[in-house]
């Protein structure tokens, strides 16, 4: 790579990591223009937020194999690992940072890290990284499902346990979660109704539908930043913010892998089964936190403080898992 012109390996680089420069560039330019991506601003980005997030969904449904469901359904030990590791591991390590760091923290940034410890796990990099590191890819599958389908309830119910009722922005418990249904689990219901008819169209063009999540969360964090720059956020705390998110994140990637990893073995779980648990324990949404947490937080001025640690969260943890996922290849060869 090293002899290849600066073009060249640019580009490459580029390649690799699109989404993550195109998050940097989005806070840039959300930064410079604010007035570009605010609500009822000239692209006019909330109006077109919704209806992405609804065809990320749809999508994920169209893409779910129940057959592949049913396979990982008899693994209790290792569900039940990942679903605690997901809404009871974190919110306790969030407890015990609040109560040691919260005074130190901006307000709007502690609420961030209460919103990440509430997020269900993420379908796609669980499942992607767990077959990388040659784990059991069905239960993984299962795992991932079954907690984006908890999130719906029990991410608004712990956020509402851990920030209080503010942190919703107003909107009350019954609410949150008809309004999360009906954005992220009805049209993930309808795509996977559909999946007769449209499976060999999604196979087809997997190559592309699998870019809209990636190019919907750009679109939501622009637009999120805008507001929170015409609100105010540079002004109020400056770069010293991206540190503690950037801190506050990796601490609690480190601290989960290392205790979920350690409880797996532990239970004596095969490998391919703790392969399994602790990437898909470890691992928060972006694509369902952006959304969710637009709903949950409303109009709330410092959205873009709030989802800082999800951000962060979300690129330390595939850059952690990736190397896990070889070295789990490695061993198993």
């Amino acid at each position: 790579m090293n002899s290849l012109p600066l073009p060249q390996r640019l580009r490459a680089f580029w390649k690799k990591e699109w989404f993550m420069l195109s998050l940097l560039l989005a806070v840039m330019l959300a930064s410079a223009v604010p007035a570009l991506g605010k609500t009822g601003g000239l692209l006019r980005l909330d109006l077109l937020s919704n209806a992405g997030v609804a065809l990320i969904f749809f999508l994920t449904g169209l893409g779910l194999s129940l057959t592949e469901l049913r396979g990982g359904l008899l693994r209790w030990r290792v569900h039940l690992l990942v679903q605690l590791s997901t809404y009871a591991l974190f919110p306790l390590l969030w407890w015990g940072f609040n109560t040691l760091l919260g005074r130190w923290l901006p307000p709007e940034l502690a609420l961030g890290f209460a919103y990440l410890c509430a997020l269900p796990s993420t379908i796609s990099s669980s499942v992607a990284m767990t077959a990388l590191a040659k784990g059991n890819v069905p239960a993984a599958i299962f795992n991932a499902t079954l907690s984006s389908l908890l999130g719906v309830i029990l991410t608004p119910a712990l956020l509402a346990l851990m920030a209080g009722a503010n942190g919703q922005g107003g909107l009350g418990l019954g609410d949150a979660v008809l309004k999360i249904a009906q954005l992220l689990l009805l049209p993930l219901v309808l795509g996977q109704l559909a999946r007769p008819l449209l499976l060999t169209w999604h196979q087809r063009y997997k190559r592309y539908t699998s870019l809209i999540d990636r190019w919907v969360i750009i679109m939501l964090v622009f637009a999120a930043f805008s507001d929170s720059v015409e609100a105010g956020l540079w002004r109020s705390h400056g770069a010293g913010l991206l540190v503690q998110a950037l801190a506050g994140a990796a601490l609690l990637l480190a601290l989960v892998l290392g205790l979920s990893t350690w409880v797996a073995r532990r239970l004596h779980l095969a490998r391919e089964d703790e392969i399994a648990a602790v990437f898909c324990g470890s691992k928060k949404t972006l694509a369902s936190g952006v959304p969710m947490a637009k709903l949950l937080f409303g109009a709330h001025p410092a959205l873009g403080v709030i989802v800082l640690p999800i951000m962060f969260y979300h690129q330390l943890q595939l850059l952690a898992c990736s190397m896990l996922a070889g070295r789990y290849a490695r061993r198993g060869a």
